[in-house]
């Protein structure tokens, strides 16, 4: 398997919505588009680990999280998850946050000095959370997910409730940290897709509908959703 390789077949039935969320590539960086409640952080969640209801096949970057006879809690994944609003600890400072998910030990500290540095965010170390603005808070929880050293990098709307100089800004972040990784970025905003994808998924109503290369799906969308999102006239 491709050191890159994603190899994930997820099935089974959560409240109303039969989900069917299976995809393979050996692209590094792939971007998941489609309406609301088609089920895309849900997909997010099965590969952290917790999203129980899905039975499956999980391989990522020539590991498996998930088979018929294994289950790897979200613990052991090592996976950088940044969720919508960002899920950020409000009692601890702008380090403290980043800290969290170095496990302590020599060498914690820098580490996490070092992801702030990389996402822009040296300057913020000793301020609190409710003292920042939407895209600082942002960017201290991508610096979170990439101080652990992750496997993967799962981002959940990470521009959304941006302002539009913000959301410019921390694109060219994520596109230059996000260059040499394993990631997934769900988004609603086409110009994400183009600067943080390799590969796209298109996910309505619980099923992944189409998938590809990036330039491909934009440029030959196979269903309304799709080619509504695009600006492609059908």
């Amino acid at each position: 398997m491709s050191a890159n390789q994603w190899d994930v077949t997820l099935r089974g039935r959560l409240g109303s919505l039969e989900l069917d969320l299976s995809f393979a590539t050996s692209a590094a960086r792939v971007v998941v588009v489609g309406p609301n409640g088609a089920g895309k952080s849900t997909l997010l969640r099965a590969l952290v680990g917790a999203e129980l209801g899905l039975t499956g096949q999980v391989c990522v970057g020539g590991q498996t999280w998930q088979d018929a006879t294994l289950y790897t809690p979200p613990e052991r994944r090592r996976i950088g998850f940044v969720p919508q609003g960002c899920g950020l600890f409000m009692h601890l400072n702008v380090l403290g946050n980043v800290g969290f998910g170095c496990g302590g030990g020599a060498g914690a500290h820098q580490r996490a000095m070092d992801a702030l540095i990389a996402v822009g965010g040296a300057h913020l170390g000793t301020r609190g959370v409710g003292e920042l603005s939407g895209g600082e808070r942002q960017r201290v929880a991508l610096a979170r997910a990439l101080a652990a050293e992750p496997s993967a990098v799962l981002l959940d709307e990470p521009l959304a409730a941006l302002d539009p100089v913000a959301r410019i800004e921390l694109r060219a972040v994520l596109h230059a940290q996000l260059r040499d990784r394993i990631a997934i970025t769900v988004t609603h905003d086409d110009r994400d897709v183009a600067a943080l994808g390799d590969w796209l998924l298109v996910v309505e109503d619980g099923r992944v509908v189409q998938q590809g290369p990036v330039n491909q799906v934009r440029a030959g969308p196979e269903t309304p959703f799709g080619a509504a999102f695009f600006g492609v006239t059908p």
